[in-house]
């Protein structure tokens, strides 16, 4: 039976490497059980996992690794988005041999195609898995309201939507107010900088990075127990921070790791983001150091 609850904090994973490339696994697995410890509901390994720079078998060996640490305590949603529908398929079937609980598929965007092609991507992969299917509706990468709704009216497995388009809030709006009784369960993302807002409006889950999973949770538990203005005050707290984080053109990765360094979780050494990507200068790691200490973080 496809699980359809799913709902709360799945931070995704940094992926820790040293200044080689290599990726740290004893840094994963630290870091599993560090989000775990602070009562995270679920764990990602997405594109803030930066597992589009990585091979097949670094992928693997990944997941594997997160598998094995979790060991059953939380669910694990595996990215298998490719460029193609058979490419798709592929990692989709990997990844749930490997152990992956759910898939996270964004659409194909080397080649700009319709809404069509993109619902009958998301089909076509769904027919070859048994699993819940998340679709990751992103910038660039779109997946509409109507789009979503369609998916899932056609296949039972596409029965999640990340959504984190901006903006957001109005996008979780439409959701709602156009799927009545399909079965579309919507969580949030985009570095989780206005979960508040989406849950209000009937997002069951975010999926932010991994670098303050104890914020998410605090702002996740202070929701569910109906206290919504202590939520957004924590939420309003921490914007500084959620706003660094959520810096492009790879310069969140390089971020992600340094904050994970600084609060204990990589070891030194573990920050190395594999190009293209930028990185941060001394200005901003001053910057960061002076918030972090601000926030009670370090």
């Amino acid at each position: 039976m496809l699980d359809k609850f799913m709902q709360g904090v799945f931070p995704i994973l940094s992926t820790p490497s040293d200044k080689e490339g290599n990726i740290v696994f004893d840094d994963i697995r630290k870091q599993v059980d560090w989000m775990i410890d602070n009562g995270v509901h679920g764990i990602g390994i997405a594109i803030a996992s930066e597992i589009f720079k990585y091979s097949e078998k670094e992928r693997d060996q990944i997941l594997s690794t997160v598998v094995d640490q979790v060991n059953g305590r939380v669910k694990v949603v595996m990215n298998t988005g490719g460029e193609s529908t058979d490419l798709s398929i592929h990692y989709s079937r990997r990844a749930i041999e490997l152990g992956a609980d759910a898939l996270m598929i964004r659409p194909a965007t080397f080649i700009p195609t319709t809404s069509k092609e993109i619902i009958n991507y998301f089909f076509e992969i769904s027919n070859q898995v048994s699993c819940p299917i998340f679709m990751q509706d992103q910038f660039n990468a779109r997946v509409t309201p109507s789009m979503a709704i369609e998916c899932a009216k056609r296949s039972e497995n596409l029965c999640y939507i990340k959504v984190e388009s901006p903006p957001t809030i109005p996008r979780i709006s439409e959701l709602f107010n156009l799927k009545g009784d399909i079965n579309l369960v919507v969580f949030g993302g985009a570095g989780g900088a206005y979960c508040v807002e989406e849950f209000c409006r009937g997002s069951v889950g975010t999926m932010p990075g991994s670098t303050i999973p104890d914020i998410w949770v605090s702002i996740w538990d202070k929701y569910k127990s109906n206290d919504i203005e202590g939520a957004f005050y924590i939420q309003n707290k921490f914007s500084p921070l959620i706003k660094i984080l959520s810096q492009p053109l790879g310069l969140s990765s390089a971020i992600y790791k340094y904050i994970l360094i600084r609060r204990g979780v990589f070891s030194v050494g573990s920050g190395y983001v594999r190009g293209p990507s930028l990185h941060p200068d001394q200005i901003h790691f001053k910057e960061i150091d002076k918030l972090l200490e601000e926030l009670g973080l370090l």
